[in-house]
């Protein structure tokens, strides 16, 4: 059931869509590795002398001396690796990894990545990297033309890494959880801990602040949050937002959510237009005339469009958002006057909601 306003039907959202569960986690982990096969597309060395630094060094490894020799291969490219571990991934699952070109390589595509160690915020190796490159971009040119789809210095190997080590995270034993409102705001916070309660029978939930829900597993659950979890997740409730309206200066998009009121104001809108058009023409002297030049003469044409006809247009006080919407179409403005119109009725204290630009 949900627990909205009386009288308001509205959708409600699971409990698992609006929060989540504090420690349920991913953890983003990075490398540096080295890109081979590559079709003379790779890093010049001479440019990138950490492509060639690490190169001998992964030689020298692999029992070949190349010290005081010139390298020129282009075929190589470093690259950083980056990767997403799941929460709770055991040891031996794989998991899709991207692959960035760090230097002046200009193409990845058909490259493959050497075995790179993948590293967590501490500094320890949680992952193993190694796979063929498949590449969203190509690029191809000639003589005197090229073209370029996509970026071709970038690509992904899916399931291109082995998970090396588990983070230890005790679930099940779990005392006390904490759920954190991905759209933080006290109403719906108290209502999740309401919905909470209502099902389990008991005050075990509280709303801490307009992100976080603190639940005490219940006896009947200890040792079996999952379950517990598993059942809240399901709940229903209704998610409660804060009137605003998004803009979009760059691409003249605007948003504006459902609770969004406007006091009764007086608009009116209207544009100045000036447009100034070239028309040359050319003098030129009579035909077998041996006196005058041809010469070209301007001809500059202004006009000015006021937009006549315009006039004041009435919003009422305590519309819904439908009818705000219908009385700024009927003013017949674009997308980017009505940012303007947004912003003065604001500034005149008349729009009940936050505008945030984007």
């Amino acid at each position: 059931m949900a627990l909205g306003a009386p009288g308001r039907a509205e959708a409600s959202s699971r409990i698992k869509d609006i929060v989540d569960v504090e420690g349920i986690r991913d953890n983003m982990l990075v490398g540096y590795g080295l890109v081979v096969g590559l079709n003379g597309t790779g890093d010049t060395l001479r440019n990138a002398p950490f492509t060639q630094q690490s190169l001998i060094g992964m030689l020298e490894r692999l029992g070949v001396n190349t010290r005081g020799t010139t390298l020129k291969t282009a075929n190589v490219a470093a690259v950083m690796v980056s990767a997403n571990l799941p929460a709770f991934a055991p040891q031996g699952t794989r998991i899709d990894v991207t692959v960035s070109a760090l230097g002046d390589a200009t193409n990845l595509q058909g490259g493959v990545l050497l075995v790179t160690p993948l590293m967590g915020a501490d500094g320890e190796v949680y992952a193993v990297a190694q796979g063929s490159l498949a590449t969203g971009g190509f690029s191809a040119k000639g003589e005197a033309a090229s073209v370029t789809r996509g970026v071709p210095t970038n690509g992904r190997i899916a399931n291109g890494a082995i998970v090396e080590r588990e983070l230890d995270f005790e679930l099940a034993d779990l005392r006390s959880l904490r759920l954190s409102l991905r759209n933080p705001d006290l109403t719906t916070a108290q209502r999740v801990a309401a919905a909470i309660n209502a099902f389990l029978g008991a005050n075990t939930a509280t709303a801490d602040n307009p992100t976080t829900v603190a639940l005490t597993v219940p006896p009947a659950f200890r040792g079996g949050v999952v379950g517990l979890l598993t059942e809240i997740e399901q709940l229903r409730v209704q998610p409660d937002l804060a009137a605003k309206v998004v803009i979009d200066e760059s691409s003249g998009v605007i948003v504006m959510g459902q609770d969004v009121r406007v006091s009764k104001v007086a608009i009116a809108q209207g544009n100045l237009t000036i447009s100034v058009s070239e028309t040359p023409q050319v003098s030129q002297p009579s035909p077998f005339s041996t006196q005058g030049d041809t010469v070209t003469v301007p001809r500059t044409d202004v006009q000015v469009d006021e937009e006549q006809g315009k006039q004041l247009g009435i919003i009422d006080g305590s519309i819904s958002l439908s009818e705000l919407v219908d009385g700024l179409n009927a003013l017949g403005v674009s997308p980017r006057d009505m940012i303007t119109i947004l912003q003065a009725i604001k500034s005149a204290g008349a729009l009940q909601a936050e505008i945030e630009v984007m």
